[in-house]
C-alpha cells in the first residue's frame, strides 16, 4: 500500500494543513479527508467529493491527482523523470506525486508521503528546495553550482510570517541561501534536529538540474537515525474523518 497526504493552503491565511489522504490499495486508488479539512475554515471540498465523511474510491487515479502526473507520451517525460531522480527505478504516479509535490500554478496543493523507516533504522525524506524564486541573483548561482553529496544545513527561521518553523536552507561556509525545506515537513525536521543533535541530521545535494524549472532545480535529502519511538504524522490533522 502506497500512500500520500494533501496539504492545502488557505490564501487568507496563509497556512497549510492536512486535508487529505489518497493511498493505492490492491490496485484501487482510495481518497479520504482528515481532520485537517475540518480545521481550516475557508477549506471547500474537492470537485464532486463533497461530502467529508465519505471514502471515495476507484479503479483509476482520481481526475484532481491525474492532472498533476506528466503524460509518458510527452517528449520532455524522459528528461522530467531524470530532474526528479526517478528514471532508473521505474516509477509509478504515486512516486512521482511524491517526488514533485504533485505542484501546480494554478491551485494551493501539494501532496508529500509520510516518512517510513528503511529497513536500516533511518529516517529519509527526498525533496526539492522550495522558495528559489525569492532568493537573489547571486543566490540562484550558487545553487547551480551545488555539487552532488556536498552538504547544507538546516536553519530555523522563526520570524517567518507564514511558517514560524520554517527550515532555510544553506551552504557551509562561504554560507549562502539556497532555498527551504518544504513547509510540510519543517516542523518534523525541527523535530528531528531536537530530540536527535543537529549534527545527526544531515542535509545533502542528491542532484541539480541546471536546465530545469526552478520548482526541480536542486534535489536533496535529508538523513537520520530513526528516532526511538518516533512516529510521524500522529497529529489530529492527519486523522482520517469518521462518521
Amino acid at each position: 500500500m502506497k500512500s500520500l497526504f494533501v496539504a492545502w493552503q488557505d490564501s487568507e491565511s496563509r497556512q497549510w494543513a492536512p486535508v487529505g489522504r489518497l493511498r493505492r490499495e490492491d490496485n484501487r486508488y482510495h481518497f479520504v479527508y482528515t481532520h485537517g479539512a475540518e480545521s481550516m475554515k475557508n477549506f471547500t471540498p474537492f470537485g464532486r467529493m463533497k461530502d467529508l465523511y465519505a471514502e471515495y474510491v476507484s479503479e483509476e487515479l482520481f481526475p484532481l491527482f491525474k492532472n498533476r502526473i506528466l503524460a509518458k507520451s510527452r517528449p520532455e517525460y524522459e528528461q522530467y523523470m531524470s530532474w526528479l531522480g526517478l528514471s532508473h527505478v521505474h516509477p509509478d504516479s504515486l512516486d512521482e506525486l511524491a517526488r514533485t509535490g504533485g505542484l501546480r500554478a494554478t491551485d494551493s496543493l501539494e501532496l508529500f508521503p509520510c516518512p517510513q523507516p528503511t529497513e536500516d533504522r533511518r529516517y529519509e525524506v527526498f525533496f526539492f528546495s522550495q522558495g528559489m524564486r525569492h532568493l537573489h541573483a547571486e543566490n540562484s548561482l550558487r545553487a547551480c553550482e551545488l555539487q552532488v553529496g556536498e552538504r547544507l544545513f538546516a536553519m530555523p527561521d522563526p520570524q517567518n510570517q507564514f511558517d514560524d518553523k520554517a527550515l532555510l536552507l544553506r551552504t557551509g561556509d562561504p554560507i549562502t541561501l539556497v532555498g527551504y525545506a518544504p513547509r510540510y515537513f519543517s516542523a518534523e525536521f525541527n523535530q528531528l534536529m531536537g530530540s536527535l543533535g543537529a549534527d545527526k541530521v544531515k542535509v545533502s545535494v542528491e542532484k541539480v538540474n541546471v536546465n530545469a524549472p526552478l520548482q526541480y532545480r536542486v534535489l536533496c535529502k535529508i538523513s537520520a537515525p530513526w528516532p526511538v519511538n518516533f512516529q510521524p504524522c500522529q497529529e489530529s490533522d492527519f486523522k482520517p474523518i469518521t462518521r
